[in-house]
């Protein structure tokens, strides 16, 4: 068995799904739209740069989830799926996905956007395991706002998936072969420690790393 670890935003999908929920809320009318806009905005362009906080990004969007029963957000999450996220999901994702699931490979997303967002996604790309932030929940199953753990973004990643193994007894070095598939720069901390590092669809930031190291580029997609 082989390990093959995928992010998500702009790798597995040609949209960023934490972007997208937020302009889905503005879109329907669920939050107000200057503002929310604006900070949603903000925070996006940090990421692209890699200066993003990850702490304050997510205290932001856990606490937009926050300000719904999470019956109404089960509710927005379907809708979402269905007019944002299943439209973008492509034959070639899938394709690949099917190559390492056909080759018994041991598979695992790994995301630096929430749990709630990304697990109706992962299993839409029918991937069993989701290494994402996760909210924290009251006893009735509301979102609460607060962060359980550390963020998965850039190093975090790298501790996450660490900390996933070593629950299924497993390590890193025990695979012959250990895929990791990026868009992103920041995820060169993963990405250095696998033994095949693909740039998916890569930033500007993270071809030239590629290029300078000799890791493959794969192009899915040039959205």
């Amino acid at each position: 068995m082989n390990l093959a670890l995928f992010d998500l935003d702009h790798t597995l999908l040609p949209i960023d799904s934490d972007h997208e929920w937020g302009e889905f809320l503005v879109r329907i009318g669920a939050v107000d739209a200057a503002e929310f806009t604006r900070r949603n905005d903000e925070f996006f362009a940090q990421y692209q740069a890699g200066t993003l906080d990850p702490v304050e990004y997510l205290e932001f969007s856990l606490g937009t989830l926050a300000q719904f029963p999470r019956e109404r957000l089960e509710a927005l999450h379907k809708q979402f799926m269905a007019e944002v996220v299943l439209p973008a999901i492509r034959p070639e994702v899938v394709a690949l996905l099917k190559q390492h699931q056909d080759a018994g490979d041991l598979l695992a997303i790994v995301t630096a956007t929430n749990h709630f967002i990304t697990k109706p996604i992962a299993d839409a790309l029918g991937v069993e395991h989701l290494l994402a932030a996760m909210p924290e929940y009251d006893a009735e199953g509301n979102v609460t706002g607060k962060l359980l753990g550390t963020p998965t973004l850039g190093a975090g990643k790298l501790t996450h998936t660490h900390a996933w193994l070593e629950k299924m007894g497993k390590e890193l070095g025990q695979f012959e072969r250990s895929y990791f598939y990026s868009d992103s720069h920041n995820d060169i901390p993963l990405l250095s420690v696998v033994t095949h590092p693909v740039a998916t669809n890569p930033n500007t930031a993270l071809s030239a790393h590629a290029s300078l190291h000799g890791w493959p580029s794969l192009h899915l997609f040039n959205d």
